[in-house]
């Protein structure tokens, strides 16, 4: 007797729903597709009891006649693919034809629906697998498919499922995935009777990613084209966000999808942008040939494969870094924009007799924060007469110092292309005023970035400049660290180090990076050596990210620091600098450099109306 035998459909469609079918967001998500398969415009999402009493799909798209009524509740039946050619390029959300009649068979499914050319719908009404009733009904265009009982047939399917709070969580993700992919459908959810959130319809993802993502600050827009890749998104800044639905969702070709390889690329091209242990938020909707995406990968459909990976990888990583350096000019422009009017008739200035500048409104080391030490002169309110505070070492090129160290000429204003000085706080920020708002800028932060972005720039040009040490400094090294050097000499030699063998395991630090000449040579071997040690090779868009955490920890310690007090002149250079730098408002950590304060927000602290 053969002990294979054939599985009953009935078996078969229970087994296709463990693979369609985990829960019910998963219900959710194939009836979606086959709405916006249809063209819907609108679609209403209904949910009680999480998920497993009722979920009801109402959209007003292109509907089913009798005929296709009845054929939907087929396996493999389907009106998205004709023939096998069309599996190559995939262009509907769904074609496989097994949604319907998989969760037809673990709940009591009903479905009515008629096209704008037909005068009656049809309405069929399967339970756990077995049609019940066929007729006719008065239903209005569109299709509506309700779906109640889940798993009422498999009680121990029904007992992996979480709490209801749980479910809800997952399907309003994928009604907002959905939400996200077609802008110009207005979705509606409403949980056990109550509107959840309603998206209207519109054509800008701009919008529609606000209202989802519930965010209202700065965006990072994106926008590319390549030969037949698309590119379009908005990233948030990684300081804003705090809401949990603020987080990276990929869409290629109008279809949610999970993919590493994508996920990488948004985070190389934000290098140097985001945060150690925070991830990027916002959309990336990508398009490209259908041809060149195998959706059949997984059961669900949230896997995909591109056929030219590197390619699409590389564009998005292109894409990203573009849209952080448009970020920067717009940043740029708001803050450094050239004054509406002449210089403030209240700000003071100096000329070689009267000593330093003064401040604005008070008493230097008011703004500071500290008493009042030393002598001062006889006016109330000047600046104390203080020695500046070292930045810079005593041997760095005056052309490459890292903030300038001049005496204050004649005439000299307190304004930066209409950013206005006001002092430093806690020796650490710089307090400015621009317009009607108060900025509080980071005096670390900001020097990081701009070394940061001198010696990147210095490296992709090959031309970081050395500095020949006045005595050579000799170094200790271990076996390993002595073959790496050896290994790397070229690259160390790129990076502005000259390091001779001396013999056994002493080395001589003859010359290092100008750039960063405030550090001991040997610190600056050995972080060197520890980068090159996690070297992974060429990085053909940008730095390689050994070298960018390697230049982004030599920054940070070279820096001007916290407790630095700094004369005006300098603060002013500081912000000079920053206008003129590349990048500069976050730091090559990730973290921000400015923070804002509105003329209104501050009157509100003092319930002024």
């Amino acid at each position: 007797m053969s002990r294979i035998r054939l599985l009953s459909d009935h078996l078969a469609n229970q087994i296709a729903a463990g693979e369609v079918v985990e829960r019910p967001a998963s219900v959710v998500k194939e009836l979606l597709e086959n709405s916006l398969d249809a063209g819907s415009h609108r679609i209403t999402i209904q949910v009680e009891g999480g998920g497993t009493r009722l979920l009801r799909i109402v959209d007003d798209g292109a509907g089913m006649d009798g005929d296709d009524v009845l054929l939907c509740l087929e396996r493999h039946a389907t009106s998205k693919l004709r023939d096998e050619s069309q599996l190559a390029a995939i262009a509907t959300l769904g074609f496989r034809g097994e949604a319907i009649p998989s969760i037809a068979s673990v709940s009591r499914l009903t479905l009515r629906s008629r096209p704008e050319n037909v005068a009656i719908g049809m309405r069929a009404e399967v339970r756990y697998g077995t049609l019940h009733a066929v007729h006719e009904d008065g239903c209005a265009k569109g299709t509506v498919v309700e779906v109640k009982t889940l798993f009422g047939n498999i009680p121990a399917r029904k007992k992996f499922l979480k709490s209801a709070r749980t479910e809800l969580f997952h399907i309003e993700e994928v009604v907002k995935n959905q939400a996200l992919a077609h802008p110009e459908t207005a979705f509606e959810l409403l949980v056990d009777g109550r509107q959840r959130f309603a998206y209207p319809a519109t054509d800008q993802l701009e919008e529609r990613m606000r209202l989802v993502f519930g965010y209202q600050g700065r965006l990072l827009s994106l926008a590319g084209a390549e030969g037949d890749f698309f590119l379009e998104g908005f990233l948030c800044l990684p300081e804003m966000v705090s809401t949990a639905s603020a987080r990276l969702r990929l869409l290629v070709n109008g279809r949610a999808v999970q993919d590493r390889m994508l996920r990488h690329g948004v985070m190389e091209g934000l290098q140097g942008f985001l945060m150690k242990g925070h991830a990027p938020a916002g959309v990336i909707r990508l398009t490209l040939p259908a041809a060149d995406i195998d959706v059949n990968v997984h059961p669900a459909k949230r896997e995909i494969r591109f056929r030219r990976p590197q390619d699409v990888h590389r564009f998005v990583t292109a894409v990203v870094r573009q849209g952080v350096a448009d970020y920067q000019d717009t940043v740029r422009s708001d803050l450094f924009a050239p004054p509406v009017s002449a210089h403030r008739q209240d700000v003071p200035v100096v000329n070689s007799e009267s000593g330093p500048m003064q401040p604005r409104t008070m008493p230097f080391s008011m703004v500071t924060g500290a008493p009042v030490t030393g002598t001062t002169d006889a006016h109330a309110g000047t600046l104390e007469t203080r020695e500046p505070a070292s930045i810079a070492s005593e041997q760095a090129a005056p052309e490459i110092e890292a903030v300038p160290r001049r005496q204050n000429p004649p005439d000299l204003d307190e304004s930066v292309s209409g950013l206005i000085l006001i002092g430093q706080l806690f020796d650490l920020y710089l307090l400015c005023e621009r317009g009607e708002r108060l900025l509080v800028i980071d005096q670390h932060a900001a020097h990081e970035r701009i070394l940061y972005g001198r010696l990147v720039k210095a490296y992709l040009e090959r031309e970081i400049p050395s500095q020949n040490l006045l005595f050579p400094i000799t170094v200790e090294l271990l076996p390993s660290q002595g073959e790496l050097l050896e290994e790397k000499g070229p690259e160390v030699a790129r990076l502005g180090l000259q390091v001779d063998h001396f013999g056994d395991t002493t080395y001589v630090v003859k010359a290092i990076p100008a750039l960063i000449s405030q550090l001991s040579p040997e610190e600056i071997l050995l972080d060197t050596l520890e980068a090159l040690g996690n070297w992974s090779g060429t990085d053909p868009g940008g730095v390689p990210e050994s070298v960018a955490s390697l230049f982004a920890s030599v920054a940070c310690k070279a820096a001007i620091k916290a407790g630095n007090s700094l004369q005006p002149a300098e603060m002013l250079a500081l912000l000079q600098q920053m206008e003129e730098s590349a990048v500069f408002s976050h730091c090559p950590h990730g973290r921000p450099v400015i923070k804002e304060f509105a003329k209104a927000e501050i009157e509100r602290w003092f319930h002024r109306s």
